[in-house]
């Protein structure tokens, strides 16, 4: 059942926050992976490369769960669960790069190949904790 993103969670989400993604490897285990993060205001939106290990894990499960953290306050953090619910290659190139925009300062993704593929994975929320304090 999908959740409405709070507003602190959303604020979070907008900004530069760090993010580590966990998925679900073949055999059970977790796989967790910091990533650029942001939000269309309702699903949680992350890009990868098709391929990388994340990707190939939510085509198998969908689950996943994002610890979000304020790299300023340490404090202000979040705990996401949810699911992927849409993954597409449309747009994904131009979003990677309004990311590198957002984490870096720059234009321009500078990390890629030429070679890649960028997709975007929708995360549907379905349960959200908001953390102050240790």
């Amino acid at each position: 059942m999908t959740v409405q993103l709070p507003g602190d969670v959303l604020a979070l989400l907008r900004e530069p926050s760090y993010a580590q993604l966990a998925t679900v490897m073949p055999d059970g285990s977790p796989q967790v992976t910091q990533v650029w993060i942001d939000t269309d205001g309702e699903y949680i939106i992350v890009n990868t490369a098709v391929g990388h290990q994340k990707e190939r894990n939510v085509r198998r499960d969908p689950r996943v769960a994002i610890n979000l953290v304020d790299p300023n306050d340490q404090s202000r953090q979040a705990a996401i669960r949810g699911r992927v619910v849409e993954m597409t290659t449309e747009g994904a190139a131009e979003q990677i790069n309004a990311l590198a925009k957002k984490y870096l300062g720059v234009d321009g993704y500078p990390f890629g190949s030429p070679d890649e593929t960028r997709i975007t994975l929708k995360i549907a929320p379905d349960h959200v904790s908001e953390l102050q304090g240790g």
